[in-house]
């Protein structure tokens, strides 16, 4: 991948090409922005960069044979390691190395693509994806061997603040200590979910997310009239690969609005009426049978709708970004039930409901609860 298909992050860049020319490489890098924001392709461009001793902004005139790996992510001196679990393929002690192939087409189709895409690849929604310590053994016994081609070797972690404790103390002594000619990247979207001693030994880098008008002109490219681009590329607020769902019209976006919407719908005509109580108990059952990540995922995209809301609510309305396709609700009215008042108690109880499904708690009690105190919340005065 070159840094010239990588969106906007000029600055960015600027700085990964300095570094290398200068030959002012730091042994471990942590890369951390939000999901869209261009992180992967980044990493990968930078790494092309330095082993195949491009020069420009365009990432252009190296090794025309090593460039050709790159394309097909084949260069045996680039290295990956990101979330797995077992499969009907890999039934135990899943690693990285054993779902390659679904990396590389992953990489090429979504190269913008989070975690819940990746995993619906692997078709392991209902799973707890990680970095374990059978990972950590892996990356050990591969950059122990001298570099194929003589130059630098490179090990891209995606995801690391998915790495666990155990992979993490495994790889401590590497990531300070790296061969000569080895570098990490380490990307991940939660800075704090890494542990201090790892984050402390890397220079950490953050991506902001993407502009709009950068958004705008990728989608345009892509065929979208102006006026459609500007209007995708406003909702998907800074995320590129939320802005692809949507020209899709394959965003999980629009499920999650008629879950939501049902949800609220629910929770507003329960005070009082108790027959509505099953409405809400049907509503978590729906939900509960999809996938760990789906709910999780569901989850955040709540917080995000009530944050609108209050925003809406408190006259910022050119700083909300979404734009419901359910008939008959409207943000505009739902923003006044959204307060100081009750938001922080919404969120403490959505994030808490999040904890217990990553842990594995039964996701239809989850649900209910936090279905029931919802309808609380939402009747609370300003």
């Amino acid at each position: 991948m070159l840094f010239s298909e990588v969106l906007g992050q000029a600055h960015i860049k600027k700085h990964l090409t300095y570094s290398a020319d200068n030959s002012r490489i730091p042994h471990a890098q942590l890369f951390v922005g939000p999901e869209g924001s261009g992180v992967l392709p980044a990493a990968i461009a930078y790494a092309q960069y330095v082993l195949c001793g491009n020069t420009g902004s365009e990432n252009t005139t190296g090794n025309a044979s090593c460039n050709l790996k790159f394309n097909n992510l084949t260069h045996p001196d680039l290295h990956f390691a990101f979330p797995v679990a077992t499969t009907d393929k890999v039934k135990k002690n899943p690693v990285s190395n054993h779902f390659l192939t679904e990396w590389r087409t992953f990489v090429k189709e979504q190269p913008y693509g989070n975690l819940f895409d990746w995993y619906q690849i692997l078709e392991i929604e209902n799973k707890q994806g990680l970095i374990g310590v059978d990972e950590a053994q892996d990356i050990v016994k591969s950059l122990s061997l001298k570099a194929y081609e003589g130059g630098y070797k490179v090990m891209i972690i995606w995801m690391a603040d998915k790495m666990n404790t155990a992979a993490a103390n495994k790889l401590l002594k590497l990531i300070e200590e790296p061969p000569s000619k080895t570098f990490f990247i380490l990307i991940a979207e939660d800075e704090e979910q890494i542990i201090q001693t790892i984050r402390s030994r890397c220079q950490i880098l953050h991506f902001p997310p993407l502009a709009e008008n950068v958004i705008t002109e990728a989608l345009q490219a892509k065929g979208l009239d102006a006026n459609a681009a500007l209007k995708i590329a406003h909702q998907a607020n800074g995320n590129f690969n939320k802005a692809i769902d949507l020209v899709n019209r394959d965003s999980e976006d629009l499920v999650f609005e008629k879950w939501f919407v049902s949800w609220v719908r629910a929770a507003f005509k329960a005070r009082g009426n108790k027959a509505v109580i099953h409405d809400l108990l049907s509503w978590s059952e729906e939900v509960a049978k999809t996938g760990r990540e789906t709910q999780k995922k569901f989850l955040l995209f709540c917080i995000d709708v009530f944050r609108q809301a209050m925003l809406v609510n408190y006259q910022a309305g050119e700083l909300a970004f979404m734009d419901f396709s359910v008939e008959g609700f409207k943000l505009e009215k739902f923003a006044p039930f959204v307060h100081g008042n009750n938001i922080l108690e919404i969120t403490e109880e959505l994030e808490d409901a999040i904890y217990h499904i990553e842990r594995n708690g039964n996701s239809k009690i989850i649900l209910t609860d936090v279905s029931i105190k919802l309808t609380r919340l939402l009747h609370t005065k300003e």
